[in-house]
């Protein structure tokens, strides 16, 4: 990984961290951030159910994948989830009278536009602080920053401004919050709350999924408190 992006992982994992301002605990937990640990450890699939602004409630799904552990207790994750779902009435509304003031403006016009559709892919970075619970199951909290590629389409809509509009890509803020279960050495199931802020949109997901973990991940996997050997 480049040297930008591990620096911003020092400092998100750091916020999730750090304890009262202290100079010499700051320097403390800033020197456990190391390269060591971050390889692929693990890869999941998990689908949900996904509310958004202005949208109908629809269903989501992602990959995720876990690239070990940046701090003895924050591990990183990539992902890249999609989904599509249709505006309510109420943003189809709000589109029909901006379309009206521009098409026939001081002219009260019924516009009717019919469905109208927005999709999204959303590649995410992660960083989780993990809280074992006991033998086989553990809590993480966690934040993070993601990219999201956007398409609207709709009969009445393609070709007009509240197309080009929809169609943007624009970055966000991610928190999550989530259970890990074992069912076995290598397989987790997965609860996972997550809550996105992004330009125009605001969504909330809960999904369940299934995560393997590679032979040389285990140790940092999710139910082990100390980390790898040499973090012990």
């Amino acid at each position: 990984m480049s040297g930008w992006a591990v620096r911003a992982a020092a400092i998100l994992a750091f916020l999730l961290t750090a304890e009262p301002p202290n100079r010499l605990t700051a320097q403390g937990v800033l020197n456990q951030f190391s390269y060591e640990n971050l390889r692929f450890s693990g890869v999941q699939v998990d689908a949900g159910l996904l509310g958004a602004s202005d949208l109908i409630g629809t269903t989501v799904g992602g990959l995720r994948v876990d690239y070990g552990r940046i701090a003895p207790k924050v591990r990183l994750l990539l992902g890249l989830s999609y989904f599509r779902s249709e505006f309510d009435q109420q943003a189809r509304d709000r589109f029909a009278r901006r379309l009206d003031s521009i098409v026939n403006p001081g002219t009260p016009d019924n516009i009717n536009l019919g469905r109208i559709f927005l999709s999204d892919i959303v590649g995410d970075i992660d960083f989780q602080l993990v809280f074992p619970q006991g033998h086989g199951i553990t809590a993480y909290l966690g934040t993070g920053i993601s990219i999201h590629a956007r398409n609207g389409n709709g009969a009445a809509i393609n070709g007009t401004f509240v197309e080009d509009a929809l169609d943007v890509i624009t970055a966000g803020l991610n928190g999550t919050m989530g259970f890990e279960f074992n069912l076995s050495h290598a397989w987790r199931f997965t609860v996972d709350g997550r809550g996105v802020l992004s330009s125009g949109l605001r969504t909330v997901s809960l999904r369940t999924g299934i995560m393997y973990r590679l032979r040389g991940g285990r140790e940092l996997g999710a139910g082990n408190r100390g980390g790898s050997r040499g973090t012990q």
